[in-house]
């Protein structure tokens, strides 16, 4: 093959598994392969039912293998491309970079199991089992295909220092009534309140208003302080769901500066 048929090729290669490059054919190739990951989680939770897994052993069998293939045929694809983009030059280097990147890390545990399996590793059938489990991994694959999951961590990612102090604030909240709460009730109940990390089931399940109620304050004092609790925890709690909100927002308003193929979905420049 000259070195142009192969830069051709391998360009075309690209353009086939990159969703916003891929035209037409690239539109219905990932599609194909979200209806495919779709199906093998199915699998993999139709297979935890002994009597269907039974019943129907060869057409898992043989729809593991197929979907092994497609996914290894698209994982081989993407790295043998990814020189194709200007950020990943270098024939090693350059794939190396690419093959790192946490999406492709997930598609690699997602074909990984099965030729673990392949190599004889299945000693310890418990193993084996969690093997089998990983390949739910391959839903995550669908972050890849699904504009919406895109946005999504696109918005997680904007938004990742006030999450981070969200997430901080909350940690703080329940450290401390976790601790209150212990030593308030824990000359009542030394069984229930035993420590404070033991607390911390209580402190998460009162500050996210669930309330089970099988771990519940019976001193007054106690009683005060959960609802007290409980209150800033309706606020606190939420917060990360408010700047997720702002952000989805502040997204559907650049979303809606661009243009798109009314054939394909594509964004136009």
């Amino acid at each position: 093959m000259s070195a142009g048929r192969y830069t051709d090729a391998r360009r075309r290669t690209r353009k086939l598994f990159e969703p916003e490059l891929g035209g037409t054919v690239g539109y219905y190739t990932d599609w194909f392969i979200m209806v495919l990951i779709t199906a093998n989680v199915a699998a993999v939770i139709l297979e935890t039912v002994d009597a269907v897994a039974a019943a129907y052993a060869p057409v898992f069998h043989y729809f593991e293998l197929f979907s092994v293939a497609v996914f290894t045929v698209e994982y081989l694809g993407r790295v043998w491309a990814a020189v194709d983009d200007p950020s990943f030059e270098g024939p090693i280097s350059g794939r190396v970079r690419f093959a790192s990147k946490p999406l492709l890390v997930v598609d690699l545990i997602a074909i990984l199991p099965f030729y673990l399996s392949a190599a004889g590793i299945q000693a310890d059938l418990r193993f084996l089992r969690a093997l089998r489990l990983v390949r739910l991994f391959r839903l995550l694959k669908l972050a890849r295909y699904s504009t919406a999951m895109r946005s999504f961590g696109l918005v997680f990612y904007e938004k990742k220092e006030k999450l981070v102090l969200a997430l901080f604030a909350n940690l703080m909240l329940l450290t401390l009534a976790s601790s209150v709460m212990y030593y308030v009730e824990h000359p009542h109940q030394p069984e229930v309140f035993s420590s404070i990390p033991a607390s911390f089931y209580w402190g998460f399940i009162t500050l996210t208003t669930v309330g089970y109620g099988d771990v519940t304050p019976i001193t007054p004092l106690g009683q005060f302080l959960t609802g007290l609790i409980a209150l800033l925890g309706i606020g606190l709690f939420a917060l990360p769901a408010s700047i997720l909100a702002a952000g989805f927002m502040e997204q559907t308003d650049d979303e809606a500066e661009y243009e798109y193929c009314p054939h394909c979905g594509e964004r136009l420049k």
